[in-house]
């Protein structure tokens, strides 16, 4: 199974979500574009943070040192994102894939994140409570299911908002993996705890 995991907006925790379901099916990880933070990326936090020792956690292929979309961190550097070199690293194993961002952010003059999501890929969207992220999810998830894309499930993170998620839910028809609740950090001990409530309807997919 191959999942991609985008989100609503930036900074609305994609990679504790990635973290949680590569340990739940002790999947390999992988995110093609990194942008800022290469001491401290998405990838290292996902290898710092889960028990299993089965997973891989494969090289970002892009890595840019400034934080800002993709399209501007790589202008800077002064590289172009091509598409044809993100080589989906190969695997039998269960494969994560962590998009940058939300779907329609640029890659280049052409391309976006959601450009990055193969056909076979099974979508889970990352949803923050936030005033406005209704508006967000519904037009995330609809724009992904516009381009035929398979959106298997969504995971809220923050508080419950019980109005907010079940709107959501009824609105899009999409399956409501698990909710991380707002926790005062995150280590391995809490995203084992996550991978033991969601594994099951992950596996389900």
């Amino acid at each position: 199974m191959k999942l991609f995991i985008t989100g609503i907006s930036t900074d609305v925790g994609k990679t504790i979500a990635s973290a949680i379901i590569v340990e739940a099916l002790e999947a390999d990880y992988w995110k093609p574009i990194q942008a800022g933070a290469l001491d401290n990326s998405d990838s290292h936090f996902i290898k710092a943070n889960i028990k299993n020792q089965k997973s891989k956690i494969f090289p970002n292929t892009y890595q840019f040192q400034t934080a800002a979309s993709p399209h501007l961190a790589s202008a800077l550097e002064g590289v172009t994102i091509d598409l044809n070199k993100i080589i989906e690293p190969k695997t039998d194993n269960h494969l994560v894939v962590e998009g940058a961002g939300g779907i329609l952010v640029p890659l280049n003059d052409a391309d976006c994140v959601v450009d990055l999501i193969k056909p076979d890929y099974k979508v889970i969207v990352v949803s923050r409570h936030y005033l406005g992220s209704i508006n967000h999810t519904l037009l995330t998830i609809q724009a992904l299911k516009n381009q035929k894309i398979n959106v298997v499930g969504i995971i809220f993170n923050g508080d419950e908002n019980k109005a907010t998620e079940a709107i959501i839910l009824d609105k899009t028809g999409t399956k409501c993996i698990g909710r991380i609740e707002q926790e005062s950090y995150f280590d391995e001990i809490v995203i084992s705890k996550y991978a033991n409530l969601f594994r099951q309807k992950l596996l389900s997919l």
